[in-house]
């Protein structure tokens, strides 16, 4: 049966676009709109709960917990189905949201927030595995388009909603709306068609890598995460969590190479042209991320903006990256090929970061920068998504889709991490007492706050060029073809 837009087919199991697009897209939902729903409810939830030096821990446990399980849900998925895993990880996350709402202190809340990341963890993974189980491959830029708009929406309209919420409410309706939702999920992922028995089901399993990456993961965020706040780069606490990191990264190495079947998706990273996909989400995630991290503290600090104001500012970089996806999609679809966009979007947001560099600052440059900067973005994770699905083949989707959200989060951990602690050094910022790094805000002049985000966003410009030079390596992905054939770069 041919794949239209009301019966899509793929490895013999006709879906309707209906069925799927709600099995798939509200858990993608649930997981991006999570990740900044509290933004706006943080002040309130410090208050009714207390310790207001701890709620950052609110982020960061959900980060922790959700970046360590993903590539176990890709794993776990390519042995059991994307769909039954799926809805174990709706039901840890529905069970971690209602632990949320009864939360009664802030450890209670961080501890349920460790949970609900345990669920989320897999909801994008596998939404997205699904995707290339299910969907032929003609069918996928839509998907992946609709994909990179609903997660752009939903990242975005998450401190929104917060804030009307906390409002005109409690914040622990926020965790309770994931009840309904989450069983709205379940729902419309059980009418999907069974997986059949896969091969891999019989793999040993490979608890020590677990285990590995678990401590490495854990370590390498918890540095990224605290050093410069809780205490200085160059201070024995961050001395041994790097160390820690390194060192179990070094074990994890080599372990996951001697194991028959390991944990972590090596094997799908061996695969020609994928090395240079994830380069590319690399770059592509570390700039995003370091543009929304420090866009308004500029504008804040170097140009006198409102908090407000500066919020306003993202939204040309929101409409963008909806746009940009949608004619990444557009065009795969017409041209029936996929990978040809990224190059040139990475490069017009490495132009547009070296106008932020290069020409006085105005509102009117901003806007348009940041605009350039989205369309650029938004075309790079759905030709991530389709390339790595159809080289790494059927029977490694989840590990191919665990591979891209790890170096998604990787690279958005380290960019902001790099390019803030860039920022911070230019403008002499040091961790200042126990609760960490203060700015110095009264002491600053926009002038000096303006040339160091000026130097930022040249090395910003560099390292999305590099990024454009990575996916302008990656192979270019026939969709007419099946199995796949992947086309030598441009």
């Amino acid at each position: 049966m041919a794949a239209t837009s009301r019966d899509l087919t793929a490895a013999g199991h006709p879906t309707s676009f209906g069925a799927l697009f709600t099995a798939v897209m509200l858990p993608m939902f649930m997981a991006a709109v999570d990740q900044t729903l509290l933004a706006a409810a943080t002040p309130r939830i410090a208050r009714d709960l207390g310790g207001l030096s701890n709620t950052s821990w609110i982020a960061v446990g959900y980060l922790l917990a959700a970046t360590i399980t993903a590539p176990l849900y890709g794993r776990m998925g390519d042995r059991y189905g994307r769909r039954n895993v799926l809805l174990v990880a709706l039901g840890i996350f529905i069970a971690g949201s209602l632990a949320c709402a009864m939360a009664s202190s802030m450890l209670g809340l961080i501890g349920a927030r460790l949970l609900q990341g345990l669920g989320g963890g897999g909801l994008m993974v596998l939404s997205q595995a699904l995707i290339g189980e299910l969907v032929a491959p003609a069918e996928r830029p839509r998907y992946q388009g609709y994909f990179a708009a609903v997660f752009t929406v939903s990242s975005v309209g998450g401190p929104v909603v917060g804030g009307f919420v906390v409002n005109h409410g409690d914040w622990r309706w926020l965790f309770l709306a994931n009840l309904p939702l989450g069983l709205l999920a379940v729902w419309r992922v059980m009418s999907l068609p069974p997986p059949a028995r896969s091969a891999s089901r019989n793999a040993p399993f490979d608890p020590w890598g677990v285990l590995l990456f678990t401590l490495c993961a854990a370590s390498a965020l918890l540095w990224l995460s605290l050093v410069g706040h809780r205490f200085d780069l160059l201070s024995q606490p961050s001395a041994a969590l790097a160390g820690l990191a390194l060192a179990a990264g070094a074990v994890l190495a080599w372990q996951q190479r001697r194991h028959p079947f390991p944990f972590l998706p090596l094997d799908v990273l061996r695969v020609p042209g994928i090395a240079w996909v994830c380069l590319s989400i690399l770059g592509f995630s570390g700039t995003m991320f370091a543009l929304v991290f420090l866009l308004p503290i500029w504008l804040q600090v170097g140009q006198n903006t409102s908090a407000a104001g500066a919020g306003l500012q993202l939204l040309p970089l929101t409409v963008g990256m909806v746009v940009g996806s949608t004619l990444n999609a557009r065009y795969s679809a017409r041209t029936q090929r996929s990978g040809v966009l990224p190059p040139w979007g990475l490069g017009t947001a490495a132009v547009a970061l070296a106008a932020l560099a290069l020409l006085p600052p105005s509102h009117l440059l901003i806007s348009i920068a940041s605009a350039l900067c989205g369309v650029g973005f938004g075309t790079v994770m759905p030709s991530a998504q389709i390339a790595t699905q159809m080289l790494a083949g059927r029977e490694r989707l989840g590990a191919a889709s665990a591979l891209l959200s790890l170096t998604r989060s990787t690279g958005a951990s380290v960019g902001t991490a790099a390019f803030g602690g860039l920022a911070f050094a230019l403008l002499n910022v040091r961790p200042v007492g126990r609760e960490g790094a203060t700015l110095p805000l009264d002491t600053l002049s926009p002038a000096a706050v303006t040339h160091a985000f000026h130097i930022v966003f040249g090395v910003l410009a560099v390292y999305a060029a590099l990024a454009a030079v990575a996916a302008a390596r990656a192979p270019r992905m026939s969709l007419r073809s099946q199995p796949p054939a992947a086309d030598a770069p441009a």
